[in-house]
């Protein structure tokens, strides 16, 4: 197995809180995998180090078989859990930075999936509803040619349709050849994509595998073995 992410003995600190506590894992290369917790478990500090926008306290992360940095930062595309991008832009404006600023950027595919969700580019962001908002945030991030995709709940906030949506546009746009790395609670919707998953909890890993294996071997789907690790 090829492994597109590598957390070796990673403990990361908010002052006395420790937020991933002694985090082991491998994540394998053309794969949708998710990681899977509650509020406040760790899956965006996680995501955060893989991404280089936070560095550990203690042991390493390797993404793409590169430490974080400025050259990983090539090879992974990062979306955070709410919208980050200036109101003030024009989304046309949005493109041709992201095409400036990262090499991998493929224009004709945002240009394209903004046609199919009927999106004006002359439009600016701020006149946008926060369900189309978010969609242009992931075309942005999915329009990206990379070897591994950070989403962090790209489907909290939005209803049912969009969340289809984003799936679907997550399946088609990323190759056999990349990975996707899912954060998200909403497990229903997303099982049925996932090739592996990572539970954490309390900033420990507590289930890590193949879903198929996973499903297998304890008889029950990804969602009910949710729901009762994480009962309250």
């Amino acid at each position: 197995m090829n492994s597109v992410l590598e957390f070796n003995n990673v403990t990361k600190r908010y002052g006395s809180k420790v937020a991933l506590d002694n985090i082991n894992m491998s994540l394998p290369a053309g794969s949708i995998i998710g990681l899977l917790g509650p509020n406040g478990s760790g899956k965006t500090t996680l995501l955060k180090l893989a991404a280089g926008l936070l560095t550990v306290d203690e042991g390493s992360v390797f993404a793409c078989g590169q430490k974080p940095g400025f050259v990983s930062k090539e090879l992974v595309a990062y979306q955070p859990d709410r919208v980050y991008l200036n109101d003030w832009m024009r989304v046309s404006d949005l493109v041709s930075m992201f095409a400036d600023f990262y090499g991998t950027f493929n224009r004709s595919k945002a240009d394209a999936m903004l046609a199919d969700l009927k999106i004006d580019p002359k439009e600016k962001l701020k006149s946008l509803s926060k369900g189309t908002k978010e969609k242009v945030q992931l075309i942005l991030t999915m329009s990206r040619d990379v070897a591994l995709y950070l989403l962090d709940e790209p489907i909290g906030g939005v209803d049912p349709a969009a969340r289809d949506y984003i799936l679907s546009t997550i399946l088609s746009n990323y190759t056999d050849k990349a990975s996707v790395l899912i954060s998200t609670h909403l497990i229903t919707d997303v099982e049925p994509v996932l090739g592996h998953v990572v539970f954490l909890k309390e900033g420990q890993i507590v289930r890590h595998g193949s879903v198929d294996e996973i499903r297998e071997a304890e008889g029950k789907s990804i969602d009910e073995l949710f729901r009762e690790e994480f009962r309250c």
